[in-house]
């Protein structure tokens, strides 16, 4: 039986390139995989519910009862050199029983109060002190990058969620 000369010779360089490629596709594979259970441990934990989602009919009718005042936007370049927005305001409850969690979103516009820019504050927190009755308590959101077409007024602000 005579050998076929056209048996399977590989070329060493071909096989080095195939390897390589495997290579490099098993260690993409695996990014992957470890970047996408990486991002759903970060939205499991950080992703506490949508509080307006949970909140019970009272709660949405103490909404009413969230005063926002005295909104002030100012700006300040901080110690790498970007531009940071500041939105200071107060919030006021004028209802009779204290809130322990607080949403509220923040909707900034351009010229033709269209708006541009939404935001979500969260001014008390469950490691806050609740907001008493009749109590008025300041806060300030930090924001490093506002779009260009903004209109540099204050925010339309307004309480979307809250907790007892």
């Amino acid at each position: 039986m005579v050998a076929n000369p056209k048996s399977k010779i590989q070329n060493p360089k071909l096989a080095g390139a195939h390897s390589i490629a495997s290579l490099i596709a098993f260690v993409a594979l695996v990014l992957a995989i470890v970047l996408g259970i990486g991002v759903w441990i970060v939205h499991s934990r950080s992703g506490r519910p949508s509080m307006h989602a949970a909140m019970s009919a009272e709660e949405r009718a103490y909404l009413q009862h969230i005063v926002i005042s005295d909104a002030k936007v100012s700006a300040a370049t901080n110690f790498l050199g970007d531009m940071v927005t500041y939105v200071d305001a107060k919030v006021t409850n004028t209802g009779t029983g204290p809130v322990r969690q607080l949403d509220l979103s923040l909707e900034f516009s351009d010229m033709l109060n269209q708006v541009v820019l939404r935001e979500t504050a969260h001014p008390i927190t469950s490691q806050a002190p609740p907001l008493r009755p009749g109590e008025t308590r300041g806060f300030r959101v930090t924001l490093e990058r506002m779009p260009v077409e903004w209109n540099q007024a204050p925010p339309a602000i307004t309480a979307v969620g809250l907790h007892f």
